[in-house]
Formats: structure tokens, C-alpha cells, sequence
């Protein structure tokens, strides 16, 4: 038995093997303290290439000419990253019909202490629904891989993007001291 086997996946593994099923292999971020464990294996396994951006419409930017190119991406960003690409979103990526795959750490609830990341979170809902772009909060381990799965071959199909919002309930979010 390999060590998957004999314990529970952690939530970034499932992300890893879900992309990696659906032929995922563009991943671009802004790095962030939640995201560290998936993106640390995502550069650990060649089947991904994975780098960082400097702004997070430079990252769906990317994403968007990859696929435009023939190659799936996904983007990686915080909750305040989130803030930075609606007009990204409404500009190009809609109109294009490009199936960028957005995947957000939730911040801004929870006992946040950052004020830019609670304005931010209690805004992106709203702006991603008003887009008209699929979005997912995903708060369950036991749902991650069926929601990511079903989400990337949806976005495929129909050419439209998906956000996943993963929140602190499955990450652990961001450690805060007391």
C-alpha cells in the first residue's frame, strides 16, 4: 500500500490528482500562505508547469492564451487577488469563452484581521454571480474531487469559466496568532 492508501488524502493531493485526471497542466499563482502545500507539489511533479505571476490578471491572462493555444490552465489567488480581475473576467474571459479555471483560498471570514480581505470576501460572491460564471464554495473534503471533476469537464464542454472558493473549513485557512 503507497501512503495515500493507508491514510486520508490531504485536500491539496485531491486537487493535484483532479487536475492532473482532467489534463490540467498550466498552473499559474500569486503566491499565498493557504495555497503552500498545493503549490509546493505541483512543482514537485513534471507532469505540471507551474509559476508564479506578479498580478493576478497576468495569471488569467495566461491561462486564457494557453488555452487558446490548446493547453488547459488554472489559476491559483487569495481572496484580495479575487478583487484584482473582475474586469479580466468580464472583458475576456467571458466574452472569449475561455474555460479558466479560478481557484480562490477564501479569506475575510472566520476571525480574518485583514480588513482588505473582508471587504473583498463579502464582495467576490456577488461579482462572480453577476458575471454569470459558475462558482463553487467547496467546505467538504468528501466533495472536493466530485465538485472539481464534474466543474472542470462542465467548464470544458460549455467554454465558460469556474471559480472554486476554497474555504477555511477545508483548508484550515490562514494561521493567526492570538
Amino acid at each position: 500500500m503507497n501512503d495515500m492508501q493507508t491514510r486520508a488524502a490531504a485536500w491539496h493531493e485531491i486537487v493535484l490528482a483532479t487536475l492532473k485526471s482532467n489534463n490540467v497542466k498550466l498552473i499559474t499563482y500569486v503566491p499565498d500562505r493557504v495555497f503552500t502545500p498545493l503549490i509546493k507539489a505541483l512543482h514537485g511533479d513534471p507532469f505540471f508547469t507551474t509559476f508564479a505571476t506578479t498580478r493576478e490578471e497576468e495569471a488569467i491572462g495566461i491561462v486564457t492564451g494557453a488555452w487558446m493555444g490548446g493547453l488547459r490552465g488554472a489559476v491559483l489567488m487569495q481572496t484580495s487577488g479575487f478583487g484584482t480581475i473582475p474586469n479580466a473576467l468580464a472583458s475576456l474571459v467571458v466574452p472569449s469563452q475561455i474555460p479558466a479555471l479560478i481557484f480562490v483560498s477564501e479569506r475575510g471570514t472566520l476571525g480574518e484581521f485583514n480588513l482588505g480581505q473582508a471587504m473583498v470576501c463579502k464582495t467576490m460572491r456577488p461579482v462572480i454571480d453577476s458575471l454569470g460564471v459558475e462558482n463553487h464554495t467547496i467546505t467538504r473534503q468528501d466533495e472536493l474531487a466530485f465538485i472539481i471533476d464534474r466543474s472542470i469537464k462542465q467548464a470544458v464542454a460549455t467554454q465558460a469559466p469556474v471559480v472554486f472558493i476554497l474555504s477555511p473549513l477545508l483548508t484550515g485557512g490562514k494561521v493567526f496568532e492570538a
